[in-house]
């Protein structure tokens, strides 16, 4: 499937997984779509994008299963052209009683998993000298949240990856750059009571949650001709939270 260009979408059971395959796929790419525990899921989305979609399942956490997963990926594709390294995890609590184990297992399944696919990925990204490579961070990452502090620390780590990993690859036309969402309506949001919304919609500018597919859009422009002299660049998507 040379002729084809594929694009690796991790974490795409979630809200903003699945809104990031939906327009990849209706920009034409053919996709690898990736999930964990949800295999039905994956698979409903599957037969909703319809053809030239193929499913991976597997923790990346361990570096082993993110080894085999790219390489039946590239056995699929023959080489990827977009990676969207976008699986993520919350363990929230308050630092004096979060656990060690669960500081751990955000940063492994948050920050470790992108470094993987990025490192197993890239190396076929340069022999075709070409490539583009999303991170998901979050907003979070950039101005730390009260209760997260491994995954304020997971997605902060990301914007250095990206950023160190952009320099290392700009010369072989890999471009790397991260989108930092900020409250977009996800399961994850949802899990808010509605004062806590409230509160939230007080500080974002624009007065409303954002949209998977606001997300989705950034995506599409990253990896599209019109962002060819970009990367190390960490986008806010966050209707002006962090202003």
């Amino acid at each position: 499937m040379e002729n084809k260009k594929f694009a690796l979408v991790t974490g795409a059971t979630g809200g903003i997984g699945s809104a990031i395959a939906r327009e990849l796929k209706n920009k034409g790419y053919s996709l690898i779509i990736h999930g964990n525990s949800n295999v039905e899921k994956l698979e409903k989305l599957k037969s909703e994008l319809g053809e030239d979609v193929f499913t991976v399942v597997g923790d990346l956490s361990k570096f082993d299963i993110c080894k085999k997963i790219v390489d039946k990926c590239l056995e699929i594709a023959g080489s990827i052209a977009v990676l969207v390294n976008n699986a993520g995890i919350t363990k929230d609590n308050l630092i004096i009683r979060m656990t060690e184990e669960d500081f751990v297992e955000v940063i492994e399944t948050n920050l470790n998993s992108a470094f993987y696919l990025t490192k197993l990925l890239c190396k076929s990204m340069i022999r075709k000298k070409f490539g583009r490579i999303i991170n998901i961070t979050s907003i979070s990452g950039v101005h730390g949240n009260v209760g997260q502090a491994n995954y304020s620390s997971a997605k902060a780590a990301m914007i250095g990856l990206t950023k160190s990993t952009a320099k290392e690859l700009a010369s072989k036309n890999v471009l790397v750059n991260a989108i930092a969402p900020g409250f977009i309506e996800t399961k994850m949001t949802d899990k808010l009571g509605e004062d806590t919304k409230a509160k939230i919609l007080t500080e974002i500018p624009l007065r409303r949650i954002g949209q998977p597919e606001e997300i989705a859009s950034v995506v599409s422009f990253l990896v599209s001709d019109s962002a060819n002299y970009i990367t190390g660049q960490v986008i806010n998507v966050d209707g002006g939270m962090g202003i």
